[in-house]
């Protein structure tokens, strides 16, 4: 019995010696991240370019500005984030305390081990960090993880929410959720409607229908989705039920402009 004690032990040394030194490696090959000064600036130099090269030698003036401004949520409409939050899965995100500590580093590493998750909004949190540590060119998993941690160490849940949403790609050049409102509707995002709103969410994860709207084919399914979306959301109590309503009594945007 000692002599296993004594083993567990010395295995418990050992991974107390290893995990730091991984750790500092893994971190040591990652892009600058430790600010969201940082972030900002490896984002809109990606973005940008990728915007220039897409408008360079175009002889009409893109209907978006290229640039790339800091992510604020304070912009976001707040049924969206409503929307958005209850289709990850976290519907009480903004009610919870952000997840650290022992907590946290047991999520990652349950995650980087097993590929499961502990349960609570932690889950979102490390989704997020990292959909934007992928967006910076972190493809390693190990290295995936470290960066999610190093993000999240000074993003907030709000800040998570406001960059995952600024950098979903939807196709060249078109970046974000500002962009694709623009392109699927002709109107900038604060001016979406509550239908609206929950047709754009059928573009973002975890439906990524972009192109069947934008092609505005499967009418009678988008609509479908659509009003699910509004009813499970209100069913949360993140949405009225009349406003809910009201939503789902509009059709499909595309095929009111048709």
């Amino acid at each position: 019995m000692k002599a296993i004690i004594w083993f567990i032990l010395f295995l418990l040394g050992l991974a107390g010696v290893l995990v730091p030194i991984s750790y500092l490696y893994n971190a040591s090959k990652l892009p600058s991240m430790e600010s969201e000064f940082d972030i900002e600036k490896q984002l809109k130099h990606s973005i940008e370019g990728e915007r220039m090269s897409l408008v360079s030698g175009m002889y009409v003036k893109p209907d978006r500005p290229i640039t790339f401004n800091r992510p604020d949520f304070s912009r976001l409409p707040k049924d969206l984030v409503a929307i958005y939050i209850t289709q990850m899965g976290c519907p009480r995100f903004f009610q919870t305390p952000r997840e650290d500590g022992a907590a946290w580093a047991w999520r990652l590493f349950v995650g980087i081990t097993t590929g499961g998750q502990p349960e609570g909004d932690g889950a979102c949190e490390r989704l997020l960090a990292l959909r934007i540590a992928w967006k910076l060119g972190v493809r390693d998993e190990t290295e995936l993880t470290v960066a999610a941690n190093k993000l999240h160490a000074f993003l907030q849940k709000d800040q998570l929410i406001a960059y995952d949403l600024a950098i979903i790609t939807f196709e060249r050049g078109l970046v974000g959720v500002e962009d694709v409102a623009f392109k699927l509707f002709g109107k900038e995002l604060d001016k979406l409607s509550l239908s609206e709103l929950a047709e754009l969410q059928l573009a973002l994860p975890p439906y990524g229908y972009y192109y069947d709207l934008k092609a505005c084919v499967n009418q009678a399914i988008m609509k479908q989705n659509r009003d699910l979306i509004l009813k499970y959301t209100a069913g949360e109590q993140l949405l009225s039920a009349d406003k809910v309503n009201n939503a789902m009594a509009q059709p499909v945007f595309c095929a009111s402009r048709k």
